[in-house]
């Protein structure tokens, strides 16, 4: 049967991997097996907005709507166009469940099809979370299954692939290849040169961007420039293209079964028909999100408690970082705004600080003022103040310049802040829907509160708006570790080879696999440990 006939009955195949999703790890891993010869099968849930003639590009999906308002149920097919997913997340609150819509992607390239371009590694502390966090009398992992050493090489695999632009962060314990940015924007120079003032060591943040005329970084929605270098363009397509794997797009997995310890089949369901698919090797690369909770769906006699899952822990130990944002009001006006600088002062502490903060790096441009008036109502509704809501709606007008000002006017910084691996963090089921149980720890909200006052203090010159997102467990860009790796089987998920404790085939490579969240973005960790694993895949006897 050849690669059409394969697609047209895939029912009727034999692969050699197949990848359930599509973003940055799923990507990767498929194109190194496939450029190694492998037959590879990617099944995702999204379009392939690479071909799609209907793809919404170069603008956010909610400026199609008929009014300002937050996306709903009625826009799935909105939604799933602009590479976003479209099924809403009940999220556990103090005051009961709230169902919201995440905005992350579903579709080629996941959520790195509207990623802000950011890749940086992680830093070598990050690969012993006990020592990192000396002193905290909590069942944190002594260390992950592998260090810093060991992903170093990927790393610069992964930095080539994307082709990073930008400047070597002079904190960093080895030197990184970048090409050439982009010259920094008045504003960013006016703040690196302040930054530099208060002793700290700013730098052009490395970003997988081609910087075509024009470019505006698109950060929130599909690029339509070809700027964007994302796991779709970078290796998605070329494993379509040149090295035969193959992709099931608009197709949602369902459940997984197995054999004693195997995975036999992956059950599916593409344009109203039900599919049976099979593989020697599965990976799950769908999110640390969706990943989970196929797991959990695909409980059985065998599996009680959800598949992979005799240690308890799939869906536990969820993390998404403490995100908060500043839009800054410089002496030169914004060009662009570009997300072009960072800083790692406070990544571990020892410079002033008593605990690992995190970093500060550019957000990007804010959404427009119609979305981010759309957006406050939302959380209004649904917070403790839902009352105050119709009054705000009524005072929107007068209050739609502020906002026009924080979108066009302002640069945004960002502060990350590392959350801990928690179990009582996590995603469930119930009722057979995803629920998200998350809460800052104490020590999280101390790490909050530490970096919030150190931003106070670097930006008392400059008019600032704070905007506060570090509690909102809705934020999930940066969520992950929940299907966690470490060598004792008893209370992690995946071994050091990302492979599943219990069954001899069944591989994750998204963020699930995070053991901690590090205190920078996730993406080229991501990535450099999918080329990781292709290669420990390789190296095993077929």
């Amino acid at each position: 049967m050849d690669a059409a006939q394969a697609l047209d009955f895939p029912e009727r195949s034999h692969w050699d991997c197949l990848i359930v999703g599509t973003g940055v790890g799923g990507s990767l891993l498929g194109w190194s097996l496939a450029r190694a010869g492998l037959r590879v099968l990617f099944v995702e849930k999204g379009q392939n907005h690479l071909t799609a003639s209907d793809a919404l590009r170069g603008g956010y999906a909610e400026l199609a709507l008929d009014t300002p308002r937050v996306p709903g149920a009625g826009d799935a097919a909105l939604l799933r166009r602009a590479g976003r997913l479209a099924e809403p997340l009940d999220i556990q609150t103090p005051r009961g469940l709230r169902r919201s819509l995440p905005f992350i992607g579903s579709g080629a390239g996941g959520s790195s099809a509207l990623y802000g371009m950011a890749l940086e590694r992680f830093f070598p502390c990050d690969f012993q979370p006990r020592a990192k966090h000396a002193g905290l009398d909590l069942p944190l992992p002594e260390r992950w299954p592998f260090d810093y050493a060991e992903l170093l090489p990927f790393y610069e695999e992964a930095e080539a692939l994307f082709g990073l632009r930008g400047s070597p962060d002079p904190l960093r314990p080895d030197p990184v290849a970048l090409a050439e940015p982009p010259g920094l924007s008045p504003a960013s120079m006016e703040l690196a040169r302040h930054f530099s003032s208060r002793g700290l060591h700013p730098y052009h943040i490395p970003l997988g961007c081609r910087f075509e005329p024009g470019c505006r970084g698109c950060q929130g929605y599909l690029c339509a420039r070809d700027c964007k270098r994302d796991a779709a363009t970078v290796a998605l397509a070329p494993a379509l293209a040149r090295h035969g794997a193959q992709l099931l797009d608009r197709c949602e997995v369902t459940r997984l079964e197995t054999d004693g310890r195997r995975v036999s089949a992956v059950h599916a369901r593409r344009n109203g028909q039900d599919l049976t698919l099979h593989a020697d090797l599965v990976v799950l690369a769908a999110g640390a999100l969706a990943t989970p909770a196929l797991l959990l769906a695909s409980a059985d006699a065998r599996w009680p408690r959800g598949l992979a899952n005799g240690s308890d822990a799939v869906g536990r130990h969820l993390m998404r970082h403490g995100t908060d944002l500043y839009a800054i009001r410089t002496k030169a006006a914004p060009q662009g705004l570009l997300k072009q600088i960072a800083f790692n002062d406070w990544y571990e502490p020892g410079n002033g600080n008593e605990m690992p903060l995190g970093t500060v790096q550019s957000f990007g441009q804010l959404p427009p003022a119609s979305m981010l008036g759309a957006s406050l109502l939302d959380d209004l509704a649904a917070g403790p103040f839902a009352l105050a809501t119709p009054l705000v709606r009524a005072a929107l007008p007068l209050v739609r310049p502020v906002l026009r000002e924080l979108a066009e006017r302002r640069v945004v910084m960002a502060s990350i802040c590392e959350d801990l691996p928690l179990a009582g963090n996590r995603l469930r089921l119930h009722d057979g829907r995803p629920v998200l149980e998350y809460t800052l720890h104490a020590q999280d909200q101390k790490r909050v509160a530490l970096m919030r006052q150190a931003m106070r203090e670097l930006l008392t010159p400059f008019r600032t708006q704070f905007i506060a997102a570090a509690e909102n467990p809705a934020m999930l860009a940066h969520v992950c570790g929940t299907c966690r790796a470490g060598s004792n089987p008893d209370d992690s998920v995946v071994d050091a080879d990302n492979r599943c404790h219990e069954l001899d085939n069944l591989y994750i490579v998204d963020a699930s696999f995070f053991p901690s969240s590090g205190g920078t973005n996730p993406s080229l960790t991501i990535a450099a440990n999918a080329l990781r694993v292709a290669q420990r895949i390789q190296a095993r006897p077929r």
